[in-house]
């Protein structure tokens, strides 16, 4: 995962050479994701994504090794973003409500951090291409499954355990990742809603998952 910030979730000072990288990076970003909402993700090529960002098409590779390494960027750095803040939840927490608190969390600031790279509404369109194109969307799947297993890892960390003998760990973080893909999904729908939006939905969701595991649904 690509990191918006340092460990300790504060932003590390980038020296000069780091600012450098750090601008091309997300002018190949922006210019990506411009072309793709404007041409669609397979009428875009690696070549016209770097004419559109000044640089060479040897320098997009330093980068990135693929169009869908680009196209899911910003969304890695959001993922990234949250898993800082689930590292910073206090000890105390339970798991469900650690991770909770993590991603809600992550709302107040998130917009800020995705908007130093791209307009949120480009983002917005974004996410909706990944949902709707199966090379992305298979590609997008297959990071979460890694997201989850880190997830998966940090809890077991915090309480103790041993995530490869105590399986607590992994079913918490594959209901936990379900629930977000339906309520990202859902978000998706809605066409033009904004982050607020999107944590609604969250929240609603996520105040359903224990007492969907746990109610008798008929009383």
């Amino acid at each position: 995962m690509h990191t918006i910030e340092d460990g300790t979730g504060r932003a590390a000072p980038p020296g000069l050479r780091e600012r450098k990288k750090r601008r091309t990076r997300d002018t190949l970003i922006r210019s990506a994701l411009e072309l793709f909402a404007l041409k669609g993700f397979d009428g875009t090529t690696v070549d016209e994504i770097s004419d559109a960002a000044d640089v060479s098409q040897r320098t997009f590779f330093r980068y990135f090794a693929n169009k869908e390494e680009v196209a899911l960027a910003v969304q890695d750095s959001v993922e990234s973003f949250f898993f800082a803040r689930l590292r910073e939840r206090p000890a105390a927490e339970a798991p469900l409500t650690a991770l909770r608190n993590a991603v809600l969390s992550s709302w107040d600031s998130v917009g800020e951090a995705i908007e130093s790279v791209v307009p949120l509404e480009l983002h917005m369109r974004t996410y909706r291409m990944i949902e709707s194109t199966p090379q992305l969307f298979a590609a997008h799947l297959h990071r979460l499954a890694r997201l989850e297993e880190e997830l998966a890892r940090e809890i077991a960390r915090r309480e103790g355990l041993d995530v490869r003998t105590d399986p607590r760990p992994q079913v918490l973080v594959a209901a936990f990742g379900g629930v977000m893909r339906v309520t990202g999904k859902l978000w998706g729908e809605r066409g033009n809603a904004g982050l607020e939006e999107l944590r609604k939905i969250t929240t609603r969701y996520l105040d359903q998952l224990g007492p969907a595991l746990a109610e008798n649904w008929r009383n």
